[in-house]
């Protein structure tokens, strides 16, 4: 707690004021009771040593106090006369009369002020009165600046569509407008490279489908087999990188609100989804007792490319060193439902699990980052590095999520999380 609210903008600079005033007026305050008690000193010293001369009608003294005086608590200062005769008088010099209208207390709470208690106490309530006043002042201040803060934050994380309010005519303001024109101009060159890429990836359908067309009419030549089943799986790849790119840059829009992109939601058996996948695959399928069916709300197209993807990257690159046992899958599929928690929703967990060499703690996250292959992937194994990217972008579109770890088989474990309905 204490952490956080050390990191408030307005806070710090709220204490520093406070601080700067109560320093400076602690040692005014020091400062102003010195001279007062150095005065105080002084006018005593100089009224005990005072000398007091008795003098007759005709000017003859008659008598004269020693050169010091005694203070007596409550009357005032007293001298001790001594007469030319022999006898002594008492002088006394009583405190002044207090001023006409001024209430009996006013010297007693002029004398508190002065005592240490009564400067503390005014110390404080300075304190108190300069932390009142600046508080407002600096949080109006910097309550602008945290509206810039939220803002820079919610389109760092890709809400390219944030725009910072414009107040005023100082430093704040200049910022916002400055940042509102790069984000603008950021936000276009994004959607003209999107358009780009996904007219451009369109546009290679056509000449795809001409060669595959061309292919077919060479006939069935056993002399060109091999060189029609190469071009034939490069055709593959390259469409199969078209539809992945395709579908990428509809899912980068980051409009989860947007129907036509990718269709409508509707409600899912996520069990037969990935049993139809797993016997596509030859994968083994493991289902937890009580978790059918498992119901999410989402697109099916888009979740059916989710697991599809898991399945041929762990198909692809978790190809076991040594050969296992018979009838055992390389890879496996599970899926699970986790309780909720407090006040949340239940969670389907689904994993895809390899019998591969595993992928490294540091790169754990990397593998999701668009066109990213683990270093040593040979063109001979396929893909692009797109495939575990569009699992990243799908799980998060259906409010859920996708880490890598490792498998209690030694290779890499996939493991999604996502709400049910």
């Amino acid at each position: 707690m204490n952490s956080r609210l050390g990191q408030k903008l307005y806070l710090r600079i709220w204490a520093a004021i406070v601080l700067a005033v109560a320093v400076l007026t602690l040692v005014v305050g020091w400062l102003w009771q010195l001279a007062l008690d150095r005065e105080r000193q002084q006018n005593e010293s100089r009224l005990a040593e005072r000398e007091i001369i008795l003098r007759d009608a005709a000017g003859e003294v008659v008598g004269q106090a020693p050169a010091r005086a005694v203070r007596v608590p409550g009357e005032g200062w007293e001298f001790q006369v001594i007469m030319r005769d022999g006898q002594t008088l008492y002088v006394q010099l009583p405190r002044p009369p207090r001023p006409a209208g001024a209430p009996p207390s006013s010297r007693r709470t002029q004398a508190w002020l002065q005592s240490p208690p009564g400067f503390a106490w005014t110390l404080g309530l300075v304190g108190l009165a300069v932390a009142l006043g600046a508080y407002p002042i600096v949080r109006r201040l910097t309550k602008r600046l945290e509206g810039l803060q939220k803002g820079v934050e919610r389109w760092g994380d890709g809400d390219l569509s944030t725009r910072l309010p414009v107040q005023g005519h100082d430093e704040v303001a200049f910022l916002a407008e400055r940042f509102n024109a790069s984000a603008e101009r950021v936000q276009s060159l994004l959607l003209s490279h999107k358009t780009l890429l996904a007219n451009a990836s369109h546009e290679l359908r056509s000449p795809l489908a001409r060669i595959r067309m061309g292919l077919e009419l060479l006939g069935r030549d056993p002399s060109t087999a091999v060189q029609r089943a190469e071009i034939s799986r490069s055709i593959e790849e390259l469409d199969q990188l078209i539809d992945e790119i395709l579908l990428a840059s509809r899912l980068d829009m980051r409009d989860a609100n947007d129907a036509s992109a990718v269709g409508p939601t509707e409600e899912i058996d996520l069990v037969g989804l990935a049993a139809e996948e797993c016997a596509r695959t030859g994968a083994d399928l493991e289902i937890a007792s009580g978790a059918t069916p498992v119901l999410v709300q989402g697109h099916a197209r888009l979740l059916r490319r989710l697991v599809r993807n898991l399945l041929e990257n762990a198909r692809r690159y978790g190809t076991p060193a040594e050969p296992l046992p018979e009838g055992q899958a390389a890879v496996s599929l599970g899926i699970q439902v986790e309780p909720p928690i407090g006040a949340g929703v239940a969670h389907a967990v689904l994993t895809v699990d390899d019998h591969g060499p595993g992928v490294p703690p540091a790169l754990r996250s990397r593998i999701f980052e668009p066109f990213y292959r683990l270093p040593g992937a040979s063109e001979r194994e396929g893909g692009v590095g797109l495939g575990l990217s569009l699992v990243r972008s799908i799980a998060q579109r259906h409010g859920g999520s996708v880490r890598c770890e490792a498998a209690a088989s030694g290779g890499a474990r996939f493991v999604v999380t996502l709400p049910l309905t």
